[in-house]
């Protein structure tokens, strides 16, 4: 049995991998119990390195700082600190400032975690492969396995970590230039071969009162680190994959030419490569653990590789050091370092796609497409962009058409012959609470709070066409008069109470989702008893053995489905709705005639896309002709269905594209809910892509949707050009009032976010106790 220290914790440690994240656990490891006997085996030379500047953020030097002063301080005698990010596109050269980074030579912060390391007494062995983990962690207490992207530790034993590698579409080289950019540069290229980018940092500056231990091949003039990157089709066009590293580097020197001021590129080994996102089920098996790259990647354009690397090891080493057993420790890491991992993946993965799809942006006006880059990865934002640089957002804002004062949700939006006073939309949230399809107080009240809250346009529930059509026998109608007289009364109550918002009604039919209990009594579970017959596009249940299996609509039920809708429609425009909605999306009738999950027709109905969409297409244009000319008309779809076989994002545009050119006047972009065994990649502003892709590749108005929940989240997505309209459900369960609460913490009082008369004395934050107060004195100054 091996020794151990005390509580238990492990006195014989392996690291595999010397790269920052494995040299700087293995530093911290030894300092916090110096009789520990840890190795770090790494199968390069000590001067061997690859990429060149190295970026870390604040937060994580601060955690350096507070664990080991001794890297701290030799950290910052090297650093090059900048503000600006320069983007570079069609003529025009825009500028942010406040941005705050901090970056190095690779190579220089490898050679200071190795004096570190030895310097406390870790074991070295360069140019030597380490032997596999499980031999290993037979002989040791612990072995961290930092071993790159490409870690052998983490095959050998897929078993247990279950990775899950995606190949991303862009190919990217790592090069340097011999000088120092004055900023983060983002360049744009557009070629004959298509789009190339251009990202660009300094890692080394000379300056008069200090001069930084340079990297080993740049001159005085300092470094700059410089990656090249493009879509696969647009680099095999261009001819790189058939030239040498050399010849490579120099066809990306004359891309680039005028940025780099003619200078040349150089390279260190570099090759062209495609990125790989890695997620592994699990990080740990037994006494072997994953740390860095090993366990998981973020694309480069986000800057996190060596920061989370440097915070795993941070983690890994307290939890070692904080919990009685090395199985806990292991667990407290991984539970520690997921959730934070899981956030920087998911922003990385947003940028990276922006990079992936930036020819859908190039035609925006200069600012905004340097605001959507800034933005991209959604964790900048209006606001916080605001803070660090307002005149540069100030002149973003004017760009797009804000009024003097006013925040870009609070910018007035035209559709058809109806004005919207602001960008906020009510979501449709299900009631669940009427009596035989009527609505009542509830929904008066419910829909009229929502509307002198402040919102542009409040929407319905989705209202059924017919009593087969309802989801759950407590949904809304228009079936018939008497629910058509009830939706007057609320529409006359939020015309007269809140003039100046809109209230748009949203038409759908339940398809195979239908006869279910109310949500909070079992989702999408049958009725216990009185359940109705079901229609849908194919004879598929929605859950196999749980729900009915319905009838497959015929030529005659499809004309009697169109029919309901066109007279829902008529009794709605005799309500005075002022918009219509027809619902294609979450399974219901007509999406499951679109998604190729649902629908297995083998008719003209079926099969193709645009066969999928003739019958869609027949109730919108149906329903179009009774809705009144000067009065705009919405479709809800699911742009994907977080499922394998399902609706493809070129299936989402094309479904957007026919609804656009058979009148529709904008498309509310939702996701999912179409099949029971989904998989939504869930996060904030998760679904708002699929709007922003739509947006650009159809030209259509969007109404993005989907975790959206704070006015900065609204502003960054309108001034992004992501959406033109952005709707809240829960913010607006959470608070009735949530458009005027914005107004007032942004401090508009303008004309897009008017308060009613009766409300205006809370048109101010109320005070709350103060926390600040001078403290009373409780005791007397000892005596000289």
């Amino acid at each position: 049995m091996r020794a151990r220290g005390g509580r238990g914790r492990p006195l014989r440690i392996a690291v595999i991998g010397g790269g920052p994240g494995g040299l700087y656990a293995a530093a911290l490891l030894k300092r916090l119990d110096p009789a520990r006997e840890i190795t770090v085996w790494e199968r390069n030379a000590p001067d061997d390195t690859f990429g060149f500047g190295v970026v870390l953020s604040d937060e994580t030097l601060g955690g350096i700082e507070h664990a080991d002063p001794t890297v701290y301080r030799a950290l910052q005698n090297e650093f090059v600190r900048w503000d600006d990010i320069d983007i570079a596109h069609r003529g025009h050269l825009l500028t942010s400032s406040g941005h705050g980074f901090a970056a190095l030579g690779r190579r220089r912060l490898l050679e200071i975690l190795h004096a570190r390391c030895a310097e406390l007494g870790v074991r070295l062995r360069f140019r030597t492969q380490a032997p596999p983990a499980a031999e290993l962690a037979a002989t040791h207490d612990l072995v961290v396995a930092a071993d790159g992207v490409h870690s052998a530790t983490r095959d050998a034993h897929a078993d247990v970590f279950r990775p899950r590698l995606t190949t991303h579409r862009c190919r990217y080289i790592w090069l340097a230039a011999d000088f120092a950019f004055d900023a983060f540069r983002f360049e744009i290229a557009e070629t004959e071969y298509g789009v190339m980018q251009l990202h660009g940092y300094p890692y080394s500056r000379p300056s008069p009162d200090h001069q930084p231990a340079p990297d080993l091949h740049a001159d005085a003039s300092g470094a700059s680190t410089v990656i090249v990157e493009m879509r696969e089709e647009v680099w095999r066009a261009a001819g790189f994959d058939e030239l040498d590293e050399t010849e490579s580097v120099a066809r990306c020197a004359k891309i680039f030419a005028e940025t780099l001021g003619g200078r040349a590129l150089r390279s260190n080994n570099s090759s062209w490569t495609a990125f790989r996102t890695v997620v592994n089920a699990r990080w740990s098996h037994g006494n072997t653990v994953l740390l860095g790259d090993a366990a998981h990647t973020a694309h480069f354009s986000i800057g996190s590789g060596t920061k989370l690397a440097v915070e795993d090891a941070l983690a890994l080493a307290a939890c070692v050091e904080e919990q009685p057993t090395l199985t806990e420790a292991l667990a407290a890491y991984e539970s520690e370092r997921r959730p934070v991992v899981e956030s920087t993946q998911r922003a990385a993965a947003a940028s990276l796609r922006w990079f992936e799809e930036v020819d859908r942006y190039l035609d925006q006006p200069p600012r905004q497409f340097a605001f959507n880059l800034l933005t991209r990865s959604r964790r900048v934002t209006h606001d916080n962009l605001r803070l660090r640089d307002p005149g540069f957002t100030d002149s973003v804002e004017r760009e797009f058409g804000c009024p003097p004062g006013a925040p870009p949700m609070f910018t007035p939006f035209r559709l058809r012959g109806l004005t919207l006073r602001n960008r906020v939309v009510v979501s449709p949230m299900d009631l669940y609470v009427a009596e035989d399809g009527v609505p009542g107080d509830f929904h008066l009240v419910h829909l009229g709070a929502r509307a002198l809250g402040g919102a542009g346009l409040v929407m319905t529930e989705m209202v059924c066409v017919s009593a087969q059509g309802r989801i759950t026998p407590a949904c809304t109608g228009l079936w018939t008069d008497e629910q058509a007289e009830a939706w007057r009364r609320i529409n006359d109550f939020v015309h007269t109470a809140a003039p100046g918002t809109a209230i748009g009604v949203q038409l759908g039919h339940s398809g195979r989702k239908g006869s279910t209990r109310r949500m909070w009594e079992g989702i999408d579970q049958p009725l216990p008893e009185g359940n109705w017959p079901l229609t849908a596009a194919s004879p598929l249940p929605y859950r196999p053995g749980v729900n009915q299996v319905p009838h497959a609509l015929d030529r005659a039920g499809m004309r009697a489905v169109r029919e309901e809708f066109t007279a829902a429609a008529r009794r709605a425009a005799r309500c005075d709705f002022d918009l219509l909605e027809l619902h294609c999306g979450h399974g219901y009738l007509l999406s499951g005639f679109l998604s190729p999950l649902t629908n297995t027709r083998e008719d003209a109905y079926g099969g193709p896309l645009a066969n999928r969409l003739r019958f869609p297409l027949e109730v919108f244009d149906a329903v179009r002709e009774v809705w009144p000319e000067e009065r705009p008309m919405t479709v809800r779809i699911s742009a994907t269905d977080w499922a394998d076989g399902g609706t493809t994002d070129e299936d989402a545009v094309g479904i957007a594209r026919a609804f656009a050119d058979h009148g529709a006047d904008a498309i509310d972009v939702s996701t999912g809910q179409v099949v029971p065994d989904q998989q939504p990649e869930y996060g904030r502003s998760y679904q708002t892509p699929y709007a922003d892709r739509i947006r650009g590749a159809v030209g259509v108005p969007v109404i993005a949707v989907g975790a959206i929940s704070s006015w900065d989240d609204v502003n960054s997505l309108l001034l992004a050009g992501r959406a033109d309209l952005c709707a809240l459900a829960r913010p607006h369960l959470y608070d009735p009032h949530w458009t005027l609460h914005a107004a007032v913490e942004q401090n508009y009082q303008g004309p897009a976010a008017p308060w009613p008369d009766p409300y205006r004395a809370g048109s101010r934050k109320p005070p709350t106790g103060r926390t600040d107060a001078p403290k009373p004195r409780l005791s007397l100054l000892p005596r000289a």
